[in-house]
């Protein structure tokens, strides 16, 4: 279970008591068997979302300081050129990834390297599947070198996923795969690729955070 999860699980056993107490004060049958209903399924609705599994990265004999791993969990949604602005602050590929609520929300480093860039960006709410979020949406935007290269990544906020956590700090290293916040109920994280990046994924994929190889530096 994920330590970014605490405070909702907390209100979720407190509405969890509270709807169980109500189903055993009623005396309509039906309504007690909704609540216990509602009460259950929140309840694994919310330890479910939460979940936070080891991974492995694949790395397949490949030398891991030259691989990027995917940050999050879900569909990639976009693979194309995108001028980024923030911390590479000029052309780069933009790989996008939708995470929906019944993923794995724990987003992972996808390379080891140091944290040299944080901005996080008030904005809207848009569907987070939709591509001008990630220039209109609320975002957490960190950026990291290593060796020389420099990759930028977006937590994104989405219409239900209102909640970035993000423990990074500027001048923290870490290492690839390594947990460093979440998005709480669905959204979508963007990944930006220095130009000559091998890309390794398409639109449609399914991706693991910190197991699948998104990219090959050169």
């Amino acid at each position: 279970m994920t330590r970014y999860g605490t405070d909702v699980l907390v209100a979720v056993l407190i509405i969890s008591i509270v709807l169980v107490g109500l189903a055993i004060w009623t005396d309509e049958q039906w309504l007690r068997y909704l609540l216990l209903a509602v009460a259950v399924f929140i309840a694994i609705f919310s330890l479910n979302f939460f979940r936070d599994p080891d991974r492995t990265i694949a790395v397949n004999g490949k030398p891991i300081e030259n691989l990027v791993v995917s940050p999050a969990d879900g569909n990639v949604v976009v693979v194309g050129p995108m001028e980024e602005a923030e911390y590479i602050r000029g052309p780069a590929t933009m790989i996008s990834i939708f995470m929906s609520p019944l993923d794995v929300h724990v987003n992972r480093a996808p390379i080891t390297g140091v944290v040299e860039y944080y901005k996080y960006i008030k904005g809207e709410f848009l569907v987070a599947h939709d591509t001008a979020a990630t220039h209109r949406n609320e975002r957490a935007v960190l950026g990291m070198s290593s060796n020389g290269r420099k990759i930028a990544f977006a937590q994104v906020a989405g219409y239900i996923a209102r909640r970035i956590v993000c423990e990074a700090k500027v001048g923290d290293t870490l290492k690839v795969g390594e947990r460093f916040g979440m998005i709480k109920f669905g959204s979508r994280v963007d990944i930006f690729l220095p130009p000559g990046t091998k890309i390794n994924v398409k639109v449609g994929d399914r991706t693991v955070a910190g197991e699948t190889v998104l990219a090959e530096f050169p």
